[in-house]
Parts: C-alpha cells; sequence; structure tokens
C-alpha cells in the first residue's frame, strides 16, 4: 500500500506511467492521468476545465512536419473567400426572412384585413391591386406587425386554454348526459337514471351560505338551465353514430402536440390559423351589423374606438348566439354539436373576462381616480373631455395604466394584510398566494352572474377607497387649508431649473434609494400590526383580528354559543359553532372550514361584551368606522405633509418661483424618509446604553462622511465630466450651427451624465469579465456600511475620472493651443474647436474596427492554418512552483 501510494498512477485506470504513455498534472489537483484518458473524458463531459478546480486544460497544437512557416498567399485567400461566401449566404438568408417577415407578410395581412373589415364588395375586387400600391407602406408594415403579432397570440392563447381545460377538468354542465360507452358498467336494458350519476352535491350543503372565494357548485350554471332541462334524458342509441357517442370537443390533440411555426402560418397546408382570422372577422361584422341595426352608429363613432367597440358587441352577442344553439343541440339531443357548441362559448367567455378584468376594470379604476382628484390640479371634466379629443388612445391608455398601477398596489397592500391578520379575516377578498387559485380555471368554470358579481363588487370596493383616500381629503383640505390646493403640475418652469433635470434626479437617485434603503414595507407593516393590535384591545377583537397564539389573556378558544352538537356531517372546528343561515359573518367564516377550501384557519372567541347574535357584528362595524377614519387621517397626512416639506425646502433654492408638485413632493418625502430613518435607528440603540450609542455614532459619522466622498465622486464628478462629454462630442454639433455659440448647463449635463453613467454600469454588469465589471461588482457587494473608501478610489474613481478628463483636454488643447500656433485661419480654428471631439470620436472608432479586424483575421489565419495542417495536440502540464503550464514532449502525441 505504501508503494502504492507513493507511486504515481493514473486516477482513472490507476495504472503507471510508461516512456511512450506518461502521465500528467494539467490542473491545480493533485491527481494525475494519462492524456489519452483526459481527452476521452472532455469529449464526453463536453467541458474544457477541471470540475473541481475549475482550471481550464491548455493543449499546444502539433502541425504536419511538411507546414511552411507562412501560410500560401493562395491558401489564404482561398479560405478568405470562402469565409466571404459564407458570410454573404447566411446574410442573404437573414435579410430574405427579414425582408418576408418585417415587409412582405405584415403588408399582405394589413392589405387583407383592411380589405376585410370594410365590408364592401369593391374592396374585394380591388384587393390584387390593392396589395401592389406603394402608398403608405411603413404605416401599413407597422399596422400589419401587429396583426400578425396579435393573430399568433391569439392561436397560442387558444391551445393554451385548451390545455387549461384538459388538465382543469372542463365544466360540469359540458362534460354531463353523455352516453356512455359499450362497454359501460351499465347494461342496456337500464333504465337511463341507473346509469347516471347524480350531479347535485348532498342536500345537507344546501343549506350553507357560500362566500364568494369557495369553489362553485359547477352543475348550477344559470346560462345553460334550458338545455340542461332539455337534455336531462341518455340520448338514444338510435339517434347518432358510434363516433358521435366517442366524440369529444377537446381533443385537439395534433394542434396542441404538432404546434409549430408553419403549422399556426398556415405554410404546411393545413387552415388551423383561420380560426384566429375568424374569431375576429366574424364578431366584428357580427357587432357592426347589430349596431346598424339598432341605430347606436352615432354613439360608437362618438367613442373614437369603433372598431373594438363594435369586435366586443359582436361577442357579447356571439356568446348569446352559442347558448341558444347550445341549447338546441341539447333538446334535440346532438351531442357532439352540443359539446362543440360548449366548448365555442367557454372560449369566447373566457375571451370577454380577460378583457373586462385586464383591461375594462383598471380602466375605470383610472378614470374614478381621475375624476375625484380634480379639484387637487384646478382641473375640470371640460378638460378631460377636450383632452380626450385631441388624443383618445393616449387619454385612455394613460388612465388604463394608472388603473393598473392602482390595482396593483391594492393587491399588494391586501397580501401585506395577510401577512399580520389572522387567517380567515380577509374570507372576502381571493387570496393571490394560494397555490390552488388559478384565476383561467374560475373563468372557466363559474357562471357568468358569478363573474358579474365580482366585478360589481369590485368596483364598489374599489371606487369606495378611493373616495374615502382622495376625494374625502381633497375637500377636508380645501376647506382646513384654502390656499394649499391646487398642486402645480404645469408643463413648463420659470424657475432656473430643467424639468428634465429634477425628473431624472428623481428616477434615477430619489426613488432608487427609497425603494432599495427605504425598508418601506418593514415599517407599513410594523404600522399595520400596532394599529391593528391597538384596535384589538380598544373593541375586544384581538383575537378575531391576530388569532389565539397572540393573545395573552386567553389560552383556550371560549364558545358564547350555546349549541355545542353539531349537525350530521358538519365538524365543530376549534370549538366553534357550527354554520347556519343568517348567523353573518360567523357563519361565513364556518362555511368556509366546511367547504374545505384552501384558507387557512385559526382559533379566535367572540367578544363577551357582546354576547347576543343581533348584536355579535357590531364590533365589526366599529372596526370598520375605525379603519375609515385612520385611512383618511393617513391620506391627509400623505398629501400635505410631504409636499409642504418640499415646497418649505425648495423656496431656500428657488426663492418664490413655483415648479411641479413632483419634485417636492419628492424632496419632501426623501427629507421625511430620512427623518424617520434616523429616529427609528436611535431608538434602536437606545437600551444598549450611552458608549455604545457614541461608539455607534462614531461609526455610523465615519461611514456617512466615506458615503459623502464617494458619492461626490462617483455621482458627482463623474456623471458631470460624462454629460458634458456627451453634449461636446454628440449634442452640440448637431444642434448648433459653427456661427453660434454653445452654452452649456452644467446641471442638465450631470443628470444626463447620471442617466448614461448607470446606462453604462448596466451595459458592464452584462458583459463579459473586465477590469471595471470586476470594481463595480466588489463595491456592490461590499455595500454602504462596509464601503472601502481607498479601493473605491483607486481601482474605480481615479481611473474613470483620468479617462474622462484625458477625452476632454486632449482635443480641447490641440483646437486651443496647436491649432492657432500653426497659423490658420480663424475659421478653421472655430471648425476645429467645434468638430474635433466627434472627429476624434470617429478616430477611436476606427481604429477599434481596425484592431476588430485584425483579430478576426488572425483567427482566420489560424483557423486556415488549422484546418490543412494540423495533425493532433498535446496536453500541457501545470506548474505548481512557477505558476504557469509548461509542455513536456511525449513520444507519442495525442491525436484531436
Amino acid at each position: 500500500m505504501d508503494t502504492a501510494e507513493e507511486a504515481d498512477i493514473c486516477r482513472v485506470c490507476r495504472s503507471e506511467g510508461t516512456p511512450d504513455k506518461p502521465l500528467y498534472h494539467p490542473c491545480v489537483c493533485t491527481g494525475i492521468c494519462l492524456a489519452l484518458h483526459l481527452v476521452q473524458w472532455l469529449k464526453h463531459s463536453r467541458k474544457e476545465y477541471c470540475e473541481l478546480c475549475k482550471h481550464r486544460f491548455a493543449f499546444t497544437p502539433i502541425y504536419s512536419p511538411d507546414m511552411p512557416s507562412r501560410l500560401p498567399i493562395q491558401d489564404i485567400c482561398a479560405g478568405l473567400l470562402t469565409s466571404v461566401g459564407t458570410a454573404i449566404r447566411y446574410w442573404f438568408h437573414y435579410t430574405l426572412v427579414a425582408f418576408a417577415w418585417l415587409g412582405v407578410v405584415p403588408l399582405t395581412a394589413c392589405r387583407i384585413y383592411k380589405c376585410l373589415f370594410t365590408g364592401s364588395v369593391s374592396s374585394l375586387l380591388t384587393l390584387p391591386l390593392d396589395m401592389l400600391s406603394t402608398e403608405n407602406l411603413l404605416a401599413d408594415c407597422l399596422q400589419g406587425c401587429f396583426v400578425v403579432t396579435c393573430t399568433l397570440c391569439a392561436f397560442i392563447s387558444l391551445v393554451w386554454l385548451r390545455e387549461q381545460i384538459v388538465h382543469g377538468g372542463a365544466p360540469q354542465w359540458l362534460e354531463q348526459h353523455q352516453p356512455p360507452p359499450p362497454n359501460a358498467a351499465g347494461q342496456a336494458n337500464e333504465p337511463p337514471a341507473a346509469q347516471q350519476a347524480p350531479a347535485d352535491p348532498p342536500a345537507q350543503n344546501e343549506a350553507e351560505p357560500e362566500p364568494p372565494d369557495v369553489p362553485p357548485d359547477q352543475g348550477d350554471d344559470p346560462e345553460l338551465e334550458e338545455e340542461e332541462g332539455a337534455a336531462a334524458e341518455d340520448a338514444d342509441p338510435n339517434n347518432g353514430a358510434q363516433d358521435d357517442m366517442n366524440w369529444n370537443a377537446l381533443e385537439w390533440d395534433r394542434a396542441a402536440e404538432e404546434l409549430t411555426w408553419e403549422r399556426m402560418l398556415g405554410l404546411d397546408g393545413s387552415l388551423v390559423f383561420l380560426v384566429c382570422f375568424y374569431a375576429s372577422f366574424c364578431p366584428y361584422h357580427i357587432g357592426h351589423f347589430s349596431v346598424v341595426g339598432l341605430g347606436f352608429e352615432e354613439y360608437v363613432q362618438a367613442s373614437h374606438f369603433e372598431g373594438l367597440i363594435t369586435t366586443i358587441v359582436g361577442y357579447i352577442l356571439l356568446a348569446m348566439t352559442l347558448i341558444l344553439c347550445h341549447g338546441l343541440a341539447a333538446l334535440v339531443r346532438f351531442q357532439r354539436s352540443r359539446r362543440l357548441l360548449g366548448v365555442c362559448y367557454i372560449v369566447v367567455k373566457v375571451s370577454l373576462l380577460v378583457v373586462v378584468e385586464i383591461g375594462v376594470f383598471p380602466l375605470i379604476c383610472g378614470w374614478w381616480l381621475d375624476i375625484c382628484s380634480l379639484e387637487m390640479f384646478d382641473a375640470s371634466l371640460k378638460d378631460r373631455e377636450l383632452s380626450f379629443k385631441s388624443a383618445p388612445g393616449t387619454t385612455m391608455f394613460l388612465h388604463w395604466l394608472v388603473g393598473m398601477v392602482y390595482v396593483f398596489y391594492f393587491a399588494s397592500f391586501i397580501l401585506l394584510l395577510r401577512e399580520v391578520l389572522r387567517p380567515g379575516v380577509l374570507w372576502f377578498l381571493r387570496n393571490l398566494n394560494d397555490p390552488d387559485f388559478n384565476p383561467v380555471q374560475e373563468m372557466i368554470h363559474l357562471p357568468i352572474y358569478r363573474h358579474l358579481r365580482r366585478f360589481i363588487l369590485s368596483v364598489v370596493v374599489f371606487g369606495s377607497i378611493v373616495l374615502l383616500m382622495l376625494w374625502l381629503p381633497i375637500r377636508l383640505i380645501k376647506l382646513l387649508l384654502p390656499t394649499f390646493l391646487p398642486y402645480n403640475v404645469m408643463l413648463y418652469s420659470d424657475a432656473p431649473v430643467s424639468e428634465l433635470s429634477l425628473e431624472l434626479l428623481l428616477l434615477q437617485v430619489v426613488l432608487p434609494a427609497l425603494l432599495e434603503q427605504g425598508h418601506t414595507r418593514q415599517w407599513l407593516k410594523g404600522l399595520v400590526r400596532a394599529w391593528t393590535v391597538s384596535a384589538g384591545y380598544l373593541l375586544d377583537l384581538h383575537s378575531y383580528l391576530l388569532g389565539e397564539q397572540e393573545d395573552n389573556d386567553a389560552n383556550q378558544p371560549v364558545n358564547n354559543n350555546n349549541n355545542n352538537n353539531p349537525p350530521p356531517g358538519h365538524h365543530n372546528n376549534n370549538n366553534n359553532p357550527a354554520p347556519a343561515v343568517g348567523e353573518g359573518l360567523h357563519a361565513a367564516h364556518q362555511a368556509i372550514l366546511q367547504q374545505g377550501g384552501p384558507v387557512g384557519f385559526q382559533p379566535y372567541h367572540r367578544p363577551l361584551r357582546f354576547p347576543f347574535r343581533f348584536l355579535s357584528l357590531f364590533p365589526i362595524v366599529l372596526l370598520i368606522a375605525f379603519m375609515c377614519i385612520t385611512l383618511l387621517v393617513a391620506s391627509l397626512v400623505c398629501l400635505t405633509l410631504p409636499v409642504f416639506t418640499g415646497r418649505w425646502l425648495m423656496s431656500f433654492w428657488t426663492g418664490s418661483s413655483k415648479i411641479h408638485e413632483l419634485y417636492t413632493a419628492a424632496c419632501g418625502l426623501y427629507v421625511c424618509w430620512l427623518s424617520i430613518r434616523g429616529v427609528t435607528v436611535l431608538l434602536a440603540w437606545m437600551p444598549q446604553g450611552r458608549t455604545v450609542i457614541m461608539h455607534k455614532v462614531q461609526e455610523w459619522t465615519l461611514m456617512i462622511l466615506k458615503t459623502l466622498v464617494v458619492a461626490l465622486l462617483v455621482a458627482g464628478v463623474i456623471p458631470l465630466l460624462l454629460g458634458l462629454l456627451f453634449e461636446l462630442v454628440i449634442v452640440a454639433p448637431l444642434r448648433v450651427p459653427l456661427d453660434q455659440t454653445p452654452l452649456f448647463y452644467p446641471w442638465q449635463d450631470w443628470a444626463l451624465g447620471v442617466l448614461h453613467a448607470k446606462i453604462i454600469a448596466a451595459i458592464t454588469l452584462m458583459g463579459p469579465q473586465w477590469w471595471l465589471k470586476t470594481v463595480i461588482e466588489q463595491v456592490y457587494a461590499n455595500g454602504i456600511r462596509n464601503i472601502d473608501l481607498q479601493f473605491i478610489i483607486r481601482k474605480l474613481a481615479a481611473p474613470v475620472i483620468s479617462v474622462l478628463l484625458l477625452s476632454l483636454c486632449v482635443p480641447y488643447v490641440i483646437a486651443a493651443g496647436v491649432v492657432p500656433a500653426v497659423g490658420v485661419t480663424p475659421e478653421m480654428e472655430i471648425l476645429m474647436q467645434r468638430r474635433i471631439y466627434p472627429f476624434l470620436l470617429m478616430v477611436v472608432s476606427l481604429i477599434g474596427i481596425l484592431s476588430f479586424q485584425i483579430r478576426q483575421f488572425k483567427r482566420l489565419y489560424e483557423h486556415i492554418k488549422n484546418d490543412k495542417y494540423l495533425v493532433g495536440q498535446r496536453l500541457v502540464n501545470y506548474e505548481r512552483k512557477a505558476g504557469r503550464a509548461s509542455s513536456v514532449p511525449p513520444s507519442n502525441p495525442v491525436a484531436e
């Protein structure tokens, strides 16, 4: 064993080396192996480095003995021509594809859609000439790209919806009343009722109230009651063929399993792509004929969205038509047609619900927010009407975007409430973090009246919150502080501060610091918990709001209901009474538990001071009133304090000049955040004693001083130099003629430099590894608390500032010092001073392109030499002492 351990052996085959097959140590690891084994393993693993030490293996090429010292010119020319031919072939191929997809296909799609959606016979007759027309090529191509994108997305969504139906199950009204297969357990002479499973739930669940979030009774669809009653009996076996009995409308296997780009575009000869065409063509014309027939054409045209509204009306009418056809098919017992119409109805239903949920509801919220905040900006409905008429698309998009932001932050606040409150308190709101929550499955299974009820409830809740937190505070502010409103939101400013600069400062400095370092979510969560604890003890709802695990006064839940024997089939969870009709909030909670939904539950006891059932909701009413007052006060503070602080601070800088309130609010919010952050830090240090506080103050003072120095260099000097260089190289030569003197604004140059610095830093972090990326990653990893001032100045600030100063000073010295000494004319001096910066940029760009081409030519040269004369490769040993690799010439080279 000792001899075996001391001898060098291959770690693959465990054999010693021989003169013709020596051993190698190619990496930092202590293991050694034969070169043949290593090459085989690299080919198998497809890796070029050691999996243990991550050292990249090195090989030296072995060329044929007859290789000349320099390649012949004909070999270089042949290789160069081959490479150029390959490049031209790829360029032609990609150009042809780009021309087809960005030109021919969009242009054809746009003009075909325009022809068909016009609805006239003359447009069909002139379609060939319209296809060859050269008018509005660019606009038609852009519109055609949008049409093609929408078509592809519609087809992919249709296949995805099919997968949702297949995996999640079709609605019960679509699956029931299907004829049994011939080999079913039931015999042919049995009555139909014996072969059909009951679709209704047990009778004991009918008395339970159904909360909004529990899974619905899928067999209870009011839209399809007619066809369900007509199809209560099984189909007659003599009514249709055997394929009708076994046919399933959801078996779109080929469309899902063989979905390719050729199939989606119809290039394989199939007509599947026409589904997306008819999905927009038929509803549009159905809606158009209906609008014209009902006499609503003028109102639809006045909306400036005639096509969209007409298509939505067509979809609604199409859904109603599908319901009626489904009922008729069920009445005459056409099973195949009934199921196909049901699937089509599901597709139209889900499409309409998606439009309502994602498009209509945020748009309503955005307009309601705007209407309730008109007095805050000294605007009126007439102003909004004029802006809508001047730019309807932009106005609707901005309102939709504001509504989406409002819905998003409202949902985020609800998620934060769920982290604080007892599970089950927010039973009436859907839990977005629930793994079983699937909105598409709800759209498929829930009937329309349930979705309509949810939509109306959501509109009422969101609209009431807007009234409470926006409209009512504005009225109170105008009553208590008449001169505070309106906010100044003009698009221009008479202050010596550029709006663009302040906007960039807000977006690049203020908001990132608040979002990244502000701990806003933790503070808000702490405030919510403190408010909940206070309200719970004041109203004796602590157990109800936070649960029994946080109630220190009672260890066991108290059951104030005398009904200790629940009815059969019900489970009395955690000593709470069983649900009954008319029992209010408590019964709704228990209904969720009985339904077995995903909502968690923790025990709680009802307030002792309100033992009677008719007074059980009184604490909840007080809680809601207390919550409304708190939201009103919080909204008043948020609308007044930051703006007032920002106006007061900005007055020292801008005087009596008015600037945009967005910037005053941002400044005040930043100052308030700094104040609150300082107070919280001091409160956290106070229990540790005076010595620790002084030590912490010294550490933070030193850290703040270092941060200020780094901010001055990295966020002050570097952006200023970068913005000034950009102004001299790009902006001034393009905007200022030679007979005019350019004016430079350091504040604007600094603001633009901040933006450019962030873009350059982002590109650097996404690019390959080099010294600047390594330094930026190290600085970011250290953070503010472990900031290394010497490292930042020596490795980051000094090199970057030196390069920027040289880029600014060297051209100026040449233009202002060297050129006048030569004795040129004044016009030439001005030309040199104004054009030397872009000229030197062009020279540097040419040098970079030439160096890149030289490297590419060297790679081509090596590629030609390797293709013609390379016979193998030799593994290179790793020298541990010298830290470098050396080649050991073996007698047997390792071939590739």
